[in-house]
C-alpha cells in the first residue's frame, strides 16, 4: 500500500473494522507506524515504465 499523496510502500499491519488501518515502513533503519483512513491509501505503485525497461 502507499499514501495516493504518494511516499514509501507501506504494510498493513491491522486493518480492524473501521475505516482507519494501521501500517508500518522504514525511514532507513528506523520502523516507523501510523494509522491512515482507507480512502488515503491506493495499491503501491512499481517503478516507472522507462526505469524497468532499462534493466531488461
Amino acid at each position: 500500500m502507499q499514501l495516493k499523496s504518494g511516499g514509501p510502500k507501506l504494510t498493513v499491519n491491522d486493518a480492524g473494522s473501521s475505516s482507519f488501518v494501521w501500517t508500518s515502513w522504514f525511514a532507513g533503519s528506523k520502523n516507523e507506524r501510523a494509522r491512515f483512513h482507507v480512502q488515503s491509501l491506493q495499491t503501491a505503485r512499481d517503478e516507472p515504465q522507462e526505469m524497468t525497461a532499462s534493466h531488461h
